[in-house]
């Protein structure tokens, strides 16, 4: 079980959310850290004690530079580095415009990235660290009219289990975290020309089951384990397991949701039928 106490932490979008959440656990751990994200400043009572702040727009490279610069000049290294900024993105193929797509891949996927290669040399060399990617349930599970955030999800699973194994040798764990819907701000982040699968996407997150701070408690619960790809939620674990395991009932899922889809409803009841079934098919046996 990985212990923080004294390591030093780098968390991008770290405001507010998820990130805020991973924040204060790291703080209250031991670890000494650096919160990062968009805004030029933030309110300093909602970080905890001793945490320090610096703006970080995830798509600039001088920001990267200069975040590398604050590190090497306050701690010489980092411990842990956790790439959690993103925004959410949804809408139909058709509706999704070019701008929607660059903009999600250049944060949510090329944040990652960046990240992982301003970071990489320093643990490499010091042959230790942990580096965490904040990916989606989407990123493993991929209900229709969500094509661009499911995409940049994806990718994110990708560059942490190539990572992963590309760093083993040199003693650098990878996590990615794959939460489900969960109330935060990142709602608030949606533009596109697809307002209808916005409004739905919206009430979804608002209306989500879970909060911030308790999908940030189990993603924390599995950083200390080590784990490698960290689901958060039980229904996200089932609606994977059925993707993996009973791939016939996975389908027929995402076919009811897209046939919801087509109907002008919400597609997302049909596809959490994935897990809802699964779950009933299991209790029925037991």
């Amino acid at each position: 079980m990985r212990n923080y106490a004294g390591a030093c932490a780098l968390v991008t979008g770290g405001a507010s959310g998820l990130g805020l959440e991973l924040v204060r656990l790291l703080a209250a751990d031991g670890a000494r850290v650096l919160a990062t994200d968009i805004h030029e400043s933030v309110d300093p009572s909602l970080l905890p004690n001793g945490v320090d702040y610096l703006r970080l727009d995830v798509r600039s490279d001088d920001d990267w530079a200069a975040a590398r610069t604050w590190v090497q000049s306050h701690w010489g290294h980092p411990d842990v580095l956790v790439n959690n900024a993103g925004i959410a993105v949804g809408g139909r193929i058709e509706a999704a415009g070019m701008a929607d797509w660059d903009r999600a891949l250049a944060i949510n996927l090329m944040g990652v990235v960046r990240g992982c290669h301003t970071f990489t040399p320093m643990m490499k060399e010091r042959r230790s660290g942990q580096i965490v990617n904040t990916a989606s349930l989407a990123g493993l599970v991929h209900a229709p009219a969500m094509a661009t955030y499911n995409a940049t999800k994806a990718a994110v699973v990708a560059v942490s289990e190539t990572v992963s194994h590309e760093l083993s040798p040199f003693g650098v764990d990878v996590s990615v975290i794959c939460p489900s819907f969960f109330r935060t701000n990142l709602a608030s982040s949606l533009e596109g020309a697809d307002r209808e699968m916005e409004e739905s996407a919206t009430k979804l997150i608002d209306e989500a089951p879970r909060s911030a701070a308790q999908v940030a408690a189990a993603a924390f619960a599995g950083m200390k384990a080590g784990k490698h790809i960290i689901l958060t939620e039980p229904d996200g674990r089932v609606a994977y397991g059925a993707k993996r395991y009973a791939r016939p009932l996975y389908e027929l899922g995402m076919k009811s949701a897209a046939k919801r889809l087509a109907k002008g409803k919400s597609p997302q009841p049909g596809a959490m039928q994935v897990a809802d079934r699964l779950a009933r098919a299991r209790a029925a046996k037991s």
